[in-house]
């Protein structure tokens, strides 16, 4: 009994001895070959999947980044072939988003309104820029695969990863070692970045460009983040909100019917209007605003809103997005509206309150998500780890103090004449609403002098604009146009 004992612990002591280490390796990648057909042209490329370090000052590795690098095969001249450089946001978020939806070569299955559909998995995407630019999906740390060093964190410095400047610092670094080791430093080159990624490639823009001597041919911002805007509060942060309860109410058919029987872009711009010129100024005046003017705001946002007149007044003329999606079909079956699609429908637990219990949309794309990205990068890539994918990782406390973004973007394009803009967002987006979008588009050349190589584009659909089928290919399409036309110019950077 006693040699059975020894013999069974022995067998278990060399099997622990023989386990594979739950850790990701730190520089590393995998090659694979696909094809794909986009616009009605068959292409082949080349997906490469792994890690690349972080290093200290003493070089050694403090963090590993995980990517998804395409290239296009059988390309002539691999050096003048534009590269784009894609970030999600969050901050904390994983790449999946855009990779698996928007630009990427593979696509997950939904249907065309962006809902999931079962059995979960991808298919081929036939809007993928693909065909125009290489692309290069980037997780920074604890997103995605990407982990610190010491993945516990017990011994990681936050301050290098987890605040606004430094995420830009590190990331520029690690760019600028990404582009060497795929000798990309001719390519044109573009930074992409949804939602907190808007803020990210602004800071960016001028950290490559300063920092690394590498400059862009253009930034483009998804669904924006503005951190100036957002949850500062004041008349202006409230009053830019409109437009977008405009839009979601009319998606609701929850409008007055001489706004409800016009097409939407056709009420926008009314909405757009009168929260400049009207709603800015009267929210300005705080308390100390006239009786008659205070009536007359009020009816206003409720025809702009879907809300009731009494509902506003009693809110002092400031709606919260939050009471917004809670209430705005509080009569019309109790549903709440998604934050980040407010397309999206949810059910609380009590019809009164003044936000929703849950994102209605975010738990719908989770749903296909997450076990697309799990399945695409083990099974068709080939990368193989017992590591959680993040979707959103653990990168709180955030540092969101010193935000000079704006500034950082305005600076890179004067001092670059080849550096254009691209804003894409969806008009039922009420997280980081199109009119915010527009709005920090406008405030960062204040001069005006640079606005012509400024572009925004509108969708039908909310924060995730490509997931609707006909958004995917409007947006890509746009993305398309914006790097052929800035990516090629043939004249001499000069004013």
């Amino acid at each position: 009994m006693k040699n059975t004992i020894l013999s069974f612990c022995l067998v278990i002591g060399l099997s622990l001895a023989n386990a594979q280490e739950r850790k990701l390796p730190v520089d590393t990648v995998i090659t694979t070959q696909h094809n794909v057909t986009i616009n009605g042209t068959p292409i082949n490329y080349t997906a490469k999947t792994g890690t690349q370090p972080v290093w200290d000052a003493e070089g050694k590795p403090i963090a590993a980044l995980h990517f998804t690098y395409y290239t296009r095969n059988n390309v002539k001249d691999q050096a003048s072939r534009p590269l784009l450089i894609s970030f999600n946001g969050g901050p904390g978020s994983g790449s999946v988003w855009m990779h698996l939806a928007y630009t990427g070569p593979r696509i997950l299955k939904i249907d065309d309104e962006g809902y999931p559909v079962q059995p979960y998995g991808v298919d081929h995407n036939p809007y993928s820029v693909l065909d125009v630019t290489d692309i290069v999906y980037v997780n920074p740390a604890n997103t995605g695969y990407s982990r610190t060093i010491p993945e516990t964190g017990k011994e990681v410095d936050r301050d290098t990863f987890f605040g606004i400047n430094a995420d830009i610092k590190y990331l520029a670094e690690w760019l600028n070692t990404f582009v060497t080791r795929n000798n990309r430093w001719r390519s044109p080159k573009y930074i992409i970045g949804e939602s907190y990624g808007g803020t990210r490639v602004m800071g960016l823009s001028l950290a490559l460009q300063n920092q690394q001597w590498m400059y862009l041919n253009g930034v483009i911002m998804v669904s924006p983040a503005d951190y100036k805007v957002i949850r500062t509060g004041g008349p202006v942060s409230d009053a830019l909100n409109l437009p977008y309860y405009t839009a979601a109410a009319w998606h609701h058919k929850a409008l007055p019917p001489e706004l409800q029987n016009k097409d939407l872009l056709e009420i926008l711009p009314e909405s757009e209007n009168y929260t400049l010129n009207t709603l800015i100024p009267a929210l300005a005046k705080g308390g100390f605003i006239g009786e008659a003017e205070r009536i007359a705001v009020a009816e206003k946002i409720a025809y702009y809103s879907g809300l009731s007149e009494k509902e506003i007044l009693d809110l002092n003329l400031v709606v919260p997005t939050g009471y917004f999606w809670k209430n705005l079909l509080k009569e019309q079956g109790g549903f709440t509206t998604g934050r980040l699609d407010s397309r999206y429908l949810g059910i609380d637990r009590e019809l009164m309150g003044t936000r929703p219990d849950y994102s209605a949309e975010l738990t719908s794309w989770l749903h296909s998500f997450t076990p697309a990205i799990n399945y695409y990068l083990q099974e068709e890539l080939n990368f193989k780890t017992d590591i959680k994918y993040n979707m959103f990782g653990p990168v709180r406390p955030w540092n969101n103090e010193d935000d000079e973004t704006r500034e950082n973007l305005r600076q890179a394009m004067a001092q670059n004449p080849y550096l254009n803009v691209l804003v894409q967002s969806g008009y039922y987006d009420g997280a980081t609403t199109y009119f915010n979008a527009k709005y920090t588009m406008w405030q960062v050349d204040p001069s005006g002098r640079m606005k012509d190589r400024f572009e925004f584009r509108g969708y039908r659909s909310g924060h995730m604009m490509y997931l609707r089928r006909e958004d995917l290919q409007k947006a890509n399409n746009d993305l398309r146009a914006f790097i052929k036309r800035t990516s090629v110019t043939n004249e001499s950077a000069k004013y």
